[in-house]
């Protein structure tokens, strides 16, 4: 009897070991993935870093506020392809925050049983369809219609007013800032809407029926309830969409103008982009400060994104602290 007890105790120490050992194991294997992540953000940096260093050396912070962009005679600027980024994106996200959350508002709380699984479906396959036949759609189909019957509207309505008006002025060529802007928007929304949909999905349902049973509106109850409790989830699904906004290439290509002018504030003129002036130059460009200046570009890009994130991430928490405070 004493024996047995010996080696069921012997048995059960060996499988500790084995768990203990398969948990370290684990425990490594994790760890080693996450700092593989750091190693190659890291090599990103440095990668870019290195390649762009003589144009920083050449150029330094002039790169910065130079608005000039010429490759034969070896001056370039960023200031267009990054004004031209960060309008592009800003319209983007200004058209489809309110739709994205009007589509998923419907989805979760308003839309019928039998339309809300297809309707759902079909605003995820909108991200399926590539970014080239967006531009091609923009450049053929909506770019006409948009100069010939939407930008007239636009000046002269929105064209008319004291500050706002020189936003929409210029020339209506249908191609241009506020074009781009708008395909974008077309792009990030399934993006934005599918993320919002599932984050509200995810609110208690009893949480939300005693709001009703206490007479709150449905915009009560999404404002109030849905909202508060999902606000990581919405502020991620935005940062997704500008994410894809900031990077987006080709269908940004086909639509902005890409032209290094900055001539007026106006959203009719066309522009440039970081990705656009990428996709356009980087094939052609030689070796020595023309491709180091592009290098350069996409480091800016992706420092860019890297402040958008820690922002957010910093809204994140302030938004968290408030509701401690509470």
């Amino acid at each position: 009897m004493e024996s047995v007890f010996v080696k069921t105790q012997a048995n059960g120490a060996l499988r500790r070991r084995k768990t203990d050992l398969g948990d370290v194991a684990f425990a490594w294997l994790t760890r080693s993935v996450a700092f593989l992540v750091l190693l190659t953000l890291a090599g990103i940096i440095v990668g870019l870093a290195f390649a762009a260093w003589p144009s920083i050396q050449k150029f330094g912070l002039s790169f910065l506020t130079t608005t000039e962009w010429n490759p034969p005679m070896e001056r370039f600027g960023a200031v267009v392809p990054i004004y031209g980024t960060i309008v592009t994106s800003i319209i983007a996200l200004l058209i489809a925050v309110p739709v994205s959350f009007g589509i998923a508002l419907f989805l979760t709380e308003l839309s019928p049983a039998w339309l809300r699984r297809p309707l759902g479906t079909a605003i995820e396959l909108l991200a399926a369809i590539p970014s080239i036949v967006y531009g091609m759609w923009g450049l053929l189909v909506f770019a006409p219609y948009f100069s010939e019957y939407v930008q007239p509207v636009l000046a002269a309505t929105l064209g008319k007013l004291p500050l706002l008006g020189k936003l929409f002025t210029g020339p209506q060529m249908g191609i241009g800032l506020l074009a781009a802007g708008i395909i974008l928007a077309i792009m990030v929304i399934p993006f934005i809407a599918s993320v919002m949909r599932d984050v509200f999905e995810v609110t208690p349902q009893m949480v939300k029926e005693s709001a009703y049973g206490l007479g709150c509106t449905t915009w009560e109850v999404v404002w109030s309830v849905v909202l508060p409790h999902s606000k990581a989830g919405v502020v991620g699904g935005i940062m997704l969409g500008l994410g894809r906004a900031l990077g987006e290439t080709m269908a940004v290509t086909f639509v902005i103008g890409n032209t290094n002018m900055l001539s007026s504030a106006s959203l009719f003129m066309p522009g440039n982009s970081i990705t656009s002036a990428l996709a356009n130059e980087f094939a052609e460009a030689g070796p020595g400060l023309h491709t180091a200046a592009l290098m350069e570009l996409g480091l800016i890009l992706f420092v860019i994104t890297l402040i958008v994130l820690v922002i957010s991430k910093m809204f994140l928490a302030g938004l968290s602290r408030g509701e401690g405070a509470k």
